[in-house]
């Protein structure tokens, strides 16, 4: 049986080195490993908690999807989606939230890092506090047991979220399972061996300490420009230095082998300059990202192109959450859509009217055709088919399939698509009634 493996990266800010040695190269390496099903996703969900400049969001989204692709991701292989495109996410985020004691939610570390502060400063403990950051587990769950995952590579300071997600998960388990289990218990999967760099001060590189070295932005000279403000001691060229102690050291061995790894070790208890080691570690480092940042800045030129790998991830996605979602509404007593549109139609069908799929040629004599309800207002107007054939089977596949695999939404507009190719575009407000319609025309 396969693994599955589930990573989000909030979509908040610029990836720097950090980001990719800790959290992008090693879930990219787990992916291609035998056995496993990665799903690896945006959260701009979750960068709405702590960031409202809608440009920086939408910007960070572009930049993280392009940086992934440029480090090796195969798309083909894995689920690569962004957490928005998947209307399931927020539903299930508040059917989890109805069944989550608001004291699990009191336990939670951010939260409480917050209230804190707040007492610290004699402010109110829930000053500037708001709902997303309170209740943010519960949404980090929705995106883990929407996929039921088994494993969710995580940072220590995560284990309690993954706690939780147990928890929130066994309590719906229990309230509507009635004797099975819709979801899987995971698992956090923390790999002791994978890099958390240090910044520019030796602390661990983060955004928060103003203390990180650029991935691909501003290029080679960027990188070079701060690795060289690393902080050093003060020990003369000549001198040994302590390569343990060394900052520099622990950049260099997250990009070399061992036995690069122990050349520089040697070189640095034998006196090597710290002004020649940085250079050394410019020169390791680039040699990994440098081709990647062709790729990245080919890719950032070219944002249609990304835009083209997230939707098809996206779809990739929908086809397992919204099948999951319909079993979730009917556990908790929600009538689906769908179940609504099929009792809708089968009146219509006992009453004798039916909805019709009407091809015609238009003025540029290209094939189109209507989809008309049972009293003959139109639900939408197809796109344009050269050949009369394609037009035809089109017609067949919405005879016979309905919406199911091949609608999405986008925006204010549900997008139907087959094998590809987009077939007909309608307002997302007339998604039951086109429901409806298709039902009608089923046998």
């Amino acid at each position: 049986m396969n693994t599955r493996v589930l990573t989000g990266i909030t979509t908040s800010g610029t990836p720097h080195l950090g980001n990719y040695a800790g959290a992008i190269r090693p879930s990219i390496q787990a992916s291609t490993q035998p056995g496993v099903d990665a799903f690896y996703f945006m959260a701009d969900y979750h960068a709405l908690i702590k960031c409202d400049d809608p440009q920086r969001v939408a910007r960070s989204r572009l930049e993280i999807a392009a940086t992934w692709i440029a480090g090796g991701l195969d798309t083909d292989k894995v689920t690569f989606y962004r957490q928005s495109d998947l209307p399931a996410i927020p539903e299930l985020c508040w059917m989890l939230t109805c069944v989550t004691a608001k004291g699990l939610m009191n336990r939670a570390h951010a939260y409480k890092a917050s209230v804190d502060q707040n007492v610290a400063r004699q402010a109110e403990p829930d000053d500037g506090i708001n709902m997303g950051l309170f209740s943010y587990p519960i949404l980090m769950a929705a995106d883990i047991l929407m996929f039921n995952a088994h494993k969710v590579p995580v940072g220590r300071d995560q284990i309690q979220h993954l706690e939780m997600t147990r928890d929130i998960a066994s309590r719906f388990n229990h309230l509507y399972g009635n004797g099975s289990d819709f979801f899987v218990l995971p698992e956090a999967q923390i790999d002791e061996e994978v890099a958390t760099l240090p910044g520019l001060d030796g602390r661990k590189m983060s955004k928060s300490y103003d203390n990180t070295i650029p991935l691909f932005e501003g290029g080679a000279k960027a990188l070079r420009s701060a690795v060289m403000r690393i902080v050093t001691d003060s020990r003369e060229p000549g001198e040994p230095k302590d390569a343990e102690g060394s900052h520099l050291y622990a950049l260099y061995r997250a990009f070399a082998t061992p036995s690069e790894s122990s050349q520089f070790r040697k070189q640095l208890e034998e006196g090597m300059g710290w002004g020649d080691a940085k250079s050394l570690l410019c020169e390791r480092i680039e040699q990994e990202i440098g081709p990647m940042r062709d790729r990245y800045a080919d890719l950032m030129a070219h944002p249609e192109r990304i835009e083209e790998i997230l939707q098809a991830g996206a779809e990739k996605a929908r086809r397992l959450s919204e099948p999951f979602m319909a079993t979730l509404r009917e556990a908790v007593g929600l009538r689906s859509s769908a179940g609504a549109a099929r009792t809708a139609a089968e009146g219509k069908k006992a009453s004798g009217k039916r909805a019709r799929l009407v091809s015609f040629r238009d003025d540029g004599n290209l094939f189109r055709f209507r989809l008309l309800a049972a009293d003959g207002q139109e639900l939408f107007l197809s796109e344009v088919f050269s050949d009369p054939k394609a037009a035809g089977a089109a017609i067949k596949s919405l005879q016979s399939a309905g919406l199911d695999g091949i609608a999405s939404r986008q925006g204010d507009d549900m997008v139907l698509a087959i094998g590809g190719a987009v077939i007909a575009r309608f307002d997302a407000a007339k998604h039951d009634a086109v429901a409806e319609a298709l039902l009608t025309l089923q046998d």
